[in-house]
């Protein structure tokens, strides 16, 4: 049975609310919907399907959940560290991951990056020698056609000579078929170049994903895996092990385990902080230093990304929409994130 032919009426009347509402779209492509199982408790049917829990209350919740607006240097282009931007190129996904923390700005449709919206960006990486790296994100990226990503790559390229890019992508996860021959010749053609792709789990590692991403790394393209912690779909040790496990196999590099971003909607999908705490050092105990990724956490509203750790959590505060802990972020100030306490059923 597919993903498609398992949705039950309710789940069906959910989708078709949402679609009335303006709410992020249910979008799968084919492929990733055949990796699921009809089990609505199937890991892959989770991180796709819209569930009703979207529009539980959740009084943590941000529009904006690390801040970015607040390092809008211009248009599609954040700078908050000092050496490397974000670029915010593509504008649609190959399928909408239902715990996505940029989900108000993917459900607002945008295009690929125009040359038009180049023209400032290009400058403002002119004027900043400091910027030795460019993330390039939307979205997702590679949802464009090779044409326009060499008109991007060569006019970062002529811009900064040098300046690694960093392509931030889920697509060889979602829609590995993307990845022709062609595309990670024009990738190779741009080094330095890395690749970091969102993974969850080791069934997502099917034989397309490997094929595509073993082609990448046999190119000189180094990838790095980044993954969300998710509850009941990979906040197992054991599995979150396996996954790690198999990135090394494939030569890939496990790089962040994210503790979930504070986006409307995606509560359901929240890990508690100091459950995560624990299954980390499970983790610790399980994998060697090759495989274990850091776990981190964006901190609500801009507070930059930070290591979690034992000793993370400084103290607790109540606030109106509950108790939180307060996390030390790099500049000294405190910052709240939800208590486990606060944790929806």
């Amino acid at each position: 049975m597919s993903l498609v032919s398992s949705i039950d009426t309710a789940e069906a009347s959910y989708i078709e609310t949402i679609k009335q509402s303006g709410g992020l779209p249910f979008r799968v492509s084919s492929y990733f919907a055949s990796l699921a199982k009809p089990d609505k408790t199937d890991p892959i049917r989770r991180q796709f399907l819209p569930h009703p829990a979207e529009d539980l209350p959740d009084p943590f919740a941000l529009s904006d959940p690390l801040g970015e607006a607040l390092y809008q240097a211009v248009p599609r282009l954040i700078h908050q560290y000092q050496d490397r931007v974000l670029l915010l190129a593509g504008g649609t996904c190959a399928g909408y991951c239902r715990y996505c923390f940029r989900r108000l700005w993917i459900n607002q449709p945008k295009g690929f990056i125009s040359p038009g919206e180049r023209i400032p960006v290009l400058a403002y990486l002119k004027a900043h020698p400091e910027i030795r790296e460019i993330l390039i994100s939307g979205g997702d990226p590679l949802m464009a056609e090779d044409g326009l990503l060499a008109e991007l790559f060569k006019a970062l390229r002529d811009t900064r000579p040098g300046m690694l890019l960093r392509l931030c992508t889920r697509v060889p996860i979602t829609n590995p078929s993307r990845l022709t021959p062609e595309t990670i010749r024009l990738l190779r053609t741009y080094r330095p170049l890395r690749m970091v792709i969102q993974s969850n789990h080791p069934r997502e590692l099917a034989e397309p994903a490997q094929e595509v991403l073993t082609a990448c790394v046999d190119q000189g393209i180094p990838v790095h895996v980044q993954t969300v912690l998710l509850r009941g779909i990979n906040d197992d040790a054991e599995i979150l092990a396996t996954f790690f496990r198999e990135c090394l196999d494939l030569g890939l590099s496990p790089y962040y385990l994210f503790q979930l971003d504070l986006a409307p909607g995606t509560a359901h999908f929240r890990v508690p902080l100091k459950t995560g705490l624990t299954l980390y050092q499970e983790l610790k105990n399980r994998i060697s230093g090759l495989g274990l990724p850091v776990y981190a956490v964006d901190l609500p509203g801009g507070g930059g990304k930070i290591p979690l750790h034992g000793g993370v959590i400084a103290g607790e505060r109540e606030e109106p929409g509950g108790t939180v802990y307060l996390l030390q972020g790099p500049d000294g100030k405190l910052w709240p994130y939800p208590a486990d306490k606060n944790q929806p059923e």
